[in-house]
């Protein structure tokens, strides 16, 4: 199976879609794996190299215990491309995942030639995950399982499928849950606000119309005024916009993209 050993890690990761086209690093959001993106998929292999990697302690991928840094995490993607042999590529990130692309992108601009940011933000609530992470000492995963899953999906969403909803919920359950305190402490401590005037590369921000984690309001609407030249679309999705509107997201990233390719 294709793993890249890290300190403190072994990460796994799927390597798909064309050989001769511009590859696409796919990242997924805290508590859940790169299944995330599976909808999705069919639209993007068409047109990229896929790299889809479970982010440290998630899905596959195994770190030991301890808190986690943005640069850490964006350094396990470098050393993913690099086992690959791939100097430059674009990234697509949801939630976590987004806010690893902007650190990427601020110490490594070279390396990407594009970011797409997926229902993220670079300001986070410090008080707030320090709070879900002592839940989590205290009860387990099962402590913030319904604040979490209240915010992955829309209401509508879930009514309609329900099985998507039990296979989110299960997986988030069931994870290692000092991986996701490492990823929660990365998200806490993240300096990125401040910063994200220095992105250089291509930027798209997509914001979900029912994301009420980091809805346009008050984080979107920060990276499109802070990021140079960054780019908006709306789509309507919740949080995990890659199971809500896979077509509509995937659509907005090849456009995106491929108007840097051509």
């Amino acid at each position: 199976m294709p793993f890249v050993d890290v300190p403190g890690a072994r990460l796994y990761y799927k390597h798909e879609g064309r050989e001769d086209a511009p590859a696409l690093v796919l990242l997924n959001s805290i508590g859940t794996d790169m299944d995330l993106w599976d909808p999705a998929l069919p639209a993007l292999r068409e047109r990229f190299a896929l790299i889809r990697i479970d982010t440290r302690g998630h899905g596959a991928s195994v770190a030991e215990a301890g808190e986690f840094t943005m640069p850490m995490l964006a350094d396990d993607v470098l050393a993913v491309a690099d086992a690959l042999g791939i100097a430059q590529f674009a990234l697509a990130g949801v939630s976590l995942g987004g806010m690893i692309g902007m650190e990427l992108a601020l110490r490594h601009p070279g390396r990407l030639t594009g970011l797409a940011l997926v229902c993220t933000s670079a300001t986070m609530d410090s008080a707030a995950w320090q709070q879900r992470i002592g839940t989590i000492r205290a009860k387990g995963m099962a402590g913030i399982a319904d604040l979490a899953m209240g915010r992955f999906l829309s209401d509508d969403f879930v009514a309609a499928h329900p099985e998507v909803y039990a296979t989110i919920r299960r997986q988030l359950l069931t994870m290692d849950a000092e991986a996701y305190i490492g990823c929660g402490a990365a998200i806490r401590d993240m300096d990125l606000a401040g910063r994200i005037a220095d992105i250089t590369c291509p930027t798209l921000v997509v914001t979900g119309s029912r994301d009420t984690s980091t809805p346009y309001e008050g984080h979107g609407d920060h990276l499109v005024a802070a990021i140079p030249r960054a780019v908006h679309a709306p789509i309507d999705a919740a949080h995990l916009a890659p199971l809500e509107a896979p077509d509509a997201l995937a659509g907005q990233i090849i456009n995106f993209l491929s108007r840097l390719n051509s």
